[in-house]
């Protein structure tokens, strides 16, 4: 799956990403993969959530994909940190 179909849910309002992954499905992807890390990975379900009950009913999850990254933390010095990670793909 290329980068183009891909969603990265951060610190925005919930809103903004609904918004984002409607756009990619009504410009005709097929596929949508929903990524996020560490205390974005509840933004990213509230995401796929309202996308699929609210807007796209016809829309279904088709693989939920978690993980671990390991990085550079900023505040211990840097030092490594685990965060996890979720990607979430969403197809018609």
């Amino acid at each position: 799956m290329s980068e183009a179909n891909s969603v990265l849910i951060g610190r925005k309002p919930v809103m903004n990403y609904v918004l984002a992954c409607i756009t990619l499905f009504h410009s005709g992807v097929e596929e949508i993969n929903v990524k996020a890390r560490g205390r974005a990975i509840s933004h990213a379900v509230d995401v796929v959530e309202v996308v699929r009950r609210r807007f796209l009913p016809d829309v279904k999850v088709k693989a939920i994909g978690i993980g671990t990254d390991k990085i550079v933390s900023r505040e211990e010095g840097g030092s490594l940190t685990n965060v996890s990670t979720i990607e979430i793909v969403l197809g018609q």
